[in-house]
């Protein structure tokens, strides 16, 4: 697929698992670094074993940052894993501030060189280290990042907690899982969890050309829109661990999922949960359950089977 042609060929957004048109805001772009001279200026050429694969298509860097919804608040973008600053720079041209994390410390430094006005004018702020490890800036207001593949569950469920608004860069299964409606063979503990947080859309296909090495996966761009469920939990950390713990047998019904990995969930009495839920749902298996399912479940997880041990 030609890179120009692939938003036109996407046909719009995919939210929870269904598309609808995707629009991208009007956003003035004045950005003038081109990433192919950024990454002769620094000196690299991407490092698949080290998980580097650098955006360098134009087009893309460009509406990245238009994809933050209409009334996002740009006063402080943070971005993942800031490479050698194409992304960057166009947030700079867009945003109030920018914090940029970069783990690679020679990428840092060079960041910290190529941005040298940006950073004295208080416009951008390079922080080396682990975005894993690292503590994120309270201020943040959203996130847009071409995140590193083999941590971004990760680094997902630091950023959405916050509550504010992301673009974010996936593989294209990974985007597609979290995007994902019951009922689908791509619905699954990953769907659950970051629906929990927020509105979850795939707004764009990114093929392997756009990136320098390319990645041997298709990637997506997601936005999330943060926003309270339509359900209450009592207790999030319980509902996440309880989720995560019926997916580990979604071929079997969740009355023996509920069973069998009491060992995940904490459940002292499963089969106090079993007999207390609803036959229906107990027949069925995870994969058809509904967020507000779950979180019913975990209700009466936490009411029928937690001791006071648990």
């Amino acid at each position: 697929m030609i890179l120009r042609d692939a938003r036109r060929a996407w046909g719009g957004a995919r939210k929870n698992g269904k598309f609808t048109p995707a629009r991208a805001l009007s956003v003035t772009m004045t950005a003038s670094r081109d990433p192919d001279r950024l990454l002769g200026r620094a000196g690299v050429s991407g490092n698949p074993d080290r998980d580097q694969h650098f955006l360098v298509d134009e087009r893309v860097l460009d509406r990245l940052p238009t994809y933050l919804p209409d009334d996002a608040d740009r006063s402080h973008v943070l971005e993942i894993g800031g490479g050698t600053g194409a992304l960057t720079d166009r947030l700079l041209a867009t945003s109030d501030r920018v914090t940029v994390i970069e783990r690679d410390p020679a990428l840092a430094s060079f960041l910290r060189q190529e941005f040298a006005d940006e950073r004295s004018a208080g416009h951008l702020t390079v922080i080396e280290g682990d975005a894993l490890e690292r503590d994120l800036p309270s201020d943040v207001t959203a996130s847009v990042s071409n995140l590193p593949y083999g941590v971004s569950s990760e680094i997902t469920f630091r950023l959405l907690p916050l509550g504010v608004p992301t673009v974010l860069m996936f593989q294209r299964e990974f985007a597609e899982r979290m995007a994902a409606e019951s009922g689908t063979s791509e619905y699954g503990r990953l769907s659950v969890s970051a629906q929990h947080y927020a509105g979850v859309e795939v707004v764009e296909p990114v093929p392997p050309e756009a990136f320098s090495p390319p990645p041997a996966v298709e990637s997506a761009v997601v936005r999330t829109t943060p926003r309270d469920p339509d359900y209450e939990v009592a207790d999030e950390a319980f509902f996440l661990r309880f989720v995560k713990a019926v997916f580990t047998q979604r071929r079997k019904t969740v009355r023996n999922a509920i069973r069998n990995t009491a060992h995940i969930s904490g459940l002292s009495d499963p089969d106090a949960v079993v007999d207390a839920a609803d036959e229906d749902l107990m027949s069925k298996r995870a994969g058809d359950l509904a967020p507000d399912d779950f979180a019913a479940l975990a209700g009466l997880a936490l009411e029928h089977g937690v001791g006071t041990g648990g």
